[in-house]
Parts: C-alpha cells; structure tokens; sequence
C-alpha cells in the first residue's frame, strides 16, 4: 500500500511542478509535504509513516528511488539489484532480501542511466556493460539484457566514507601489529607490494591502508578502471581513470595507455587497482624501470597461484616465451600479500611471501608469515596470522627504510 502512495503521490508532484531544472529542492521537498498531507488523511498513517513517504518521494525525485536508503546506511556494504523486482542487500556480512523493488524496469533503467551518465560513460544494449561509480565513490557495474536475462542488473559496492587504516585492520583481527610493522617498512624501503585474493576479500580497502604508509614527500599516480582509491596521505598525487569507447567504437583509454602515460609523468610509485589481462605486462614493466614502490592488486586464490594468473594476463597480450615472463615477474614484484574472505565472513591476511627469484625456471617464495587457524567458536574461526621464522632474504631497501621511519619517528617527538 506505502508503494502505491509513492507511485500516486509521485504523479501528482509531477503534475504540479515544472520539474526541468528549475524547481529547488526545498521547493520540491515543500510540494512534496503538501501532495502527502494533503492525499493521506487515514488515521492509520502516524506522522513517521508519512515522513518516511515525503522522503521515499523525494528519493524518486533527486534520489536514486528505491535504492538511496540503502545507499546512504553505512551498515549496508553491497546493493544488488537482479531485476526491478529483486533487490539484496549485504549487512554486517549477511546477505539478504529487500522487501521493495522499483515500479517497472524502466525506472530501474532511469536510474542506470542518471548514474552513468554523471562519469560521463554510455551503456546500451550495443554495449551492454559498463563500470561507473556514485558520488560518494561507491563502485557500479552495470549488465543490461540482452546480456543480463532477468533485466537490467546492477551491482553497488561501498566503501567507508573514510579510508580505513591499518590500525583498524589490525583492531579487527585481520592482521597483527609485527605484520602491520613490517608492511610498514616495506612500502617505506619501496618494495614492489601486489596484493592478491578473491572478490570481496578486501583488496582495494588493504591498498588504501597500505598507502597511507607512502611517505607525503612523493608524487604517485593512481590509475584504475573507476576511481576507487582514497589517498589522502599524499599531497603530490594524480588520479587517473580509464574511459569507456563511445557510440561509433572509438575513444576508448585503457589501463595499458594510462600506464604508459604515467611513465611521462615524473612518478615516484605507480599504483594500479587491478590487473585483470595484457596490462599486467605494462605493470610489471613500469615495476621494472626504476618506479619501486609501486602497488597493485588481482584476483587469486593463493600467493602461488597469482605468479601463474600473472603468466596469463601477460600472455594474453604478448606471445613472450613463458621463461621471459617469469624472468620480468621475478624481478618486477618483491611482495606478495594473500587476503582471503573466510566462512565467517570474516577478511583476514593469509600469507605474506617474498618473491626471492628463478630456481630451475620457476618463480619461487618464501613466505614470511601464514595465517594458522586454532579452532572455530560460535561460527568465529579464531586464528592468527604468524612469522614463519624465515627471514627476508633481500634486505638491500631496508636500511633507508628504517632511517626514514627513525627520523619521522623523531619528527613527531619533537612535535
């Protein structure tokens, strides 16, 4: 019934104002109010009941409809949307029904389209998928039919309003204080730091934590398919994105022509969101041409397995002898660090090895520190991640690390 009040409240609104831009939103919030009070005169209906109807109108209006509570409860990581009828939602991990859907598709495919189109990206049925993002940087990934069967499909993924650092990580068991620590002096001696694990293992929020270890004296450059990334630590910083091609095919920039770019750019540190085909190869390259202490992340399902995933991608853009691949991974990358999302849905780090080099042509590791499950209580798997007593054999870039960390260590003594 609340659904039918919207839908008629929103036509008569509609009717009443002229809505081409010029309309304010008070203005608009106002006729709103007074279409409510005026319509809904059954006692049923308490003051909170209509409040909540003015701002379900108002959603539809300058809102993203059905979509914006969720959009803006911070408990809610993940929105998606199956169909106009079939929305889920995950809270606090959990994964659950919505009890509202929009009003047809064609809403929904409003929507779509007032979302994209504020990135300035196009997605039709000729190109049918897109990645864009939402004002307060939540990721989109948009599949619209013939591609998507139900209807138009949308996917949101937020993030926290302010990065998350890695104190929080640690303060959330998802790593300790002596890995935290010596992260930390990896990213300031300018190791080569790629980050692996599966979708929704918490990539992109462990490289924002990691970043904030970069020191503010450097210039970096982000680039990513849809700009993600928060890094608010670095002043000299430039924020690269790639660019869909257009109607006609054309225009499109890719990850490969914004790593290539940057390399003209001066860069202290490249970090690249993620890998996922031939650009891995520019990666590694950038890597290896005097950019240390660049960051990246992929999808993998273990520190091993992201070696092999990286002989793919590279593959898959150039015909390079699989000898030559390994050779440019071996020396391109220093650290691998392994996120997993476990069966309680908690993120923790697994592994965090060192790429040592080539032995009999394969690429070989030693791993640093391994997550150690103890036991399972009440559903929570209790474990932590510890040193495996194997110690960093290239150790060349930490001596300049440890004064870097001594003298800001003084810095803020003194301050």
């Amino acid at each position: 019934m609340r659904e039918e009040w919207v839908t008629s409240i929103r036509q008569t609104v509609r009717a009443g104002l002229d809505l081409s831009g010029s309309t304010s939103d008070a203005e608009l919030y106002r006729a709103i109010e007074h279409a409510v009070f005026r319509h809904m005169e059954s006692p049923t209906w308490t003051a909170a009941d209509k409040q909540q109807i003015v701002q379900r109108v108002y959603y539809t209006f300058r809102g993203l409809d059905v979509l914006q509570p969720f959009v803006e409860d911070r408990r809610i990581t993940e929105i998606m949307i199956n169909s106009h009828e079939e929305i889920f939602i995950e809270e606090d991990g959990e994964v659950k029904r919505a009890s509202i859907g929009f009003e047809s598709q064609e809403r929904l495919e409003d929507i779509i389209q007032s979302i994209v189109a504020q990135v300035n990206r196009v997605v039709n049925e000729s190109s049918p998928i897109v990645d864009a993002r939402l004002q307060d940087g939540s990721r989109v990934n948009v599949v619209l039919p013939p591609i998507a069967l139900k209807g138009p499909t949308m996917t949101i993924r937020k993030f926290p309003d302010t990065p998350m650092t890695m104190k929080d990580l640690v303060d959330k068991g998802a790593l300790t204080d002596e890995a935290a620590s010596f992260l930390q002096q990896l990213v300031r001696g300018k190791y080569n730091i790629f980050i692996s694990g599966g979708t929704g293992s918490g990539k992109t929020t462990f490289l924002n934590a990691l970043s904030q270890y970069i020191p503010s004296d450097e210039r970096v450059i982000t680039i990513e398919d849809s700009a993600e990334l928060q890094i608010r630590t670095v002043p000299n910083l430039v924020a690269l994105e790639t660019r869909n091609a257009n109607t006609e095919g054309k225009g499109e920039i890719s990850i490969r022509d914004l790593i290539r770019s940057s390399l003209r750019m001066r860069p202290n540190r490249i970090v690249v969101g993620e890998v996922r085909g031939a650009e891995a190869l520019d990666m590694l390259q950038a890597m290896n041409t005097g950019h240390d202490g660049s960051l990246s992340t992929g999808h993998a399902n273990g520190t091993q397995d992201m070696i092999s995933r990286l002989e793919t991608m590279v593959l898959s853009g150039a015909p390079l002898p699989v000898e030559v691949i390994r050779q440019q991974i071996s020396s391109a990358i220093d650290i691998i660090v392994h996120l997993s999302r476990l069966r309680d849905r908690s993120r923790r780090v697994m592994d965090i090895s060192e790429v040592i080099g080539l032995q009999e042509g394969e690429v070989v590791l030693n791993s640093l520190f391994q997550f150690e499950e103890c036991a399972e209580k009440e559903g929570k798997v209790i474990g932590r991640l510890q040193a495996t007593g194997s110690k960093l054999v290239h150790t060349q870039k930490l001596g300049m690390a440890g004064i870097r960390l001594e003298h800001q260590d003084r810095e803020r003594g003194e301050s």
